[in-house]
């Protein structure tokens, strides 16, 4: 069994324990969703392999050591992207590996919605199938990717993690875009080491509700999505978006369209006065208000391509003052963009 990369230099990033599992995290982590390429329902477009990988290469050796990834993201690719990416590191010098199960998908018709199928059997089957493309005998963290809409009961799925974690074959078990009233559904059948919620500056309910449960109930949380898709790194524009391949998901939402998207990039531009004074970039300041919120443990930042972390991997050390904070308030209030809490 490989050992556990705890040791694994952080040295550029600050720190944060995972809930109570003894995990020590990067303050941010590296997101996989986009390299699992186009071709699906929720791809990001065409993307390079290669590219993928030295994205993964380059996060690690900056001091990221948690990698996300799951089932999903081009139907198991991305999962064998890192997989391959780690059978080259040494056992000690491999970042945590996060992923999911419970997405399931069509072959005969990749672009069909991903349903959620949570039996027995069927986590079981995944969890084998995570193992051998990630090339790995353990998952560091296992999460339910979206509550069953087969009518699966959480005391059902949830169990079985809970029993995998018992047994050792995976470290840690988690529910990703799971509500209050199902987390403490699952917490009455075993303890809930991690929620992954979707959270940034645009999509802040996880505010008003999900994080609070977590740091209550010592569960830790990696936020989704703190730019919103690239909404908030400052390059989205309109001509990019009526550029994006009809296999990019962004160019069927909703917030890369009309008023929602004007004012989506309006907050962008309101974050350059604090990276400004910072010395940062506005992905950095979006990425570090979501780390501002207690109860957030580390936020997952995609990246398709090495140099594109540089647009964030500040983030992990960038501390807002209130005057940051009340500024960028009055940014998310005046805009009009999004929804939910708009502090700290």
């Amino acid at each position: 069994m490989q050992p556990s990369p705890q040791q694994h230099p952080v040295s550029q990033q600050s720190t944060a324990e995972l809930g109570r599992t003894g995990m020590i995290l990067s303050r941010v982590g590296l997101g996989t969703w986009a390299q699992g390429g186009g071709g699906w329902a929720a791809g990001w477009g065409p993307q390079d392999d290669r590219e993928s990988m030295a994205a993964i290469r380059a996060a690690v050796e900056a001091g990221i050591n948690w990698i996300d990834t799951a089932p999903a993201y081009g139907h198991g690719h991305a999962e064998e992207v890192v997989g391959q990416v780690m059978a080259e590191m040494a056992e000690g010098d491999r970042p945590y590996v996060f992923t999911k199960l419970g997405r399931h998908w069509d072959p005969a018709d990749p672009m069909a919605p991903l349903r959620t199928a949570l039996t027995a059997d069927s986590i079981q089957g995944e969890v084998e199938d995570s193992l051998r493309r990630l090339r790995t005998e353990r998952i560091d963290l296992l999460q339910v990717h979206w509550p069953a809409d087969d009518g699966t009961a959480i005391e059902e799925y949830w169990g079985a993690l809970v029993r995998l974690r018992e047994q050792g074959k995976i470290r840690a078990a988690g529910l990703s875009n799971h509500n209050v009233a199902q987390l403490a559904e699952a917490e009455q059948v075993g303890h809930v080491d991690s929620l992954q919620p979707p959270f940034s500056m645009i999509r802040r309910d996880a505010a008003a509700a999900e994080i609070g449960w977590c740091a209550a109930h010592a569960t830790g949380v990696i936020v989704y999505s703190p730019l919103q898709a690239g909404l908030l790194s400052g390059a989205m524009t309109a001509q990019r978006v009526a550029a994006m391949p009809a296999d990019d998901w962004r160019s069927r939402n909703a917030e890369f369209a009309g008023d929602r998207f004007d004012r989506n990039l309006d907050l962008a531009r309101r974050l350059l006065p604090v990276a400004r004074r910072h010395g940062t970039t506005q992905s950095a300041v979006a990425i570090a208000w979501t780390l501002a919120w207690p109860g957030v443990t580390g936020a997952i930042v995609g990246a398709r391509r090495p140099e594109q972390l540089r647009d964030w991997i500040a983030a992990a050390s960038l501390r807002l003052g209130d005057a940051d904070l009340d500024e960028l308030a009055a940014a998310i209030t005046d805009t009009g963009a999004g929804t939910g809490p708009a502090r700290p």
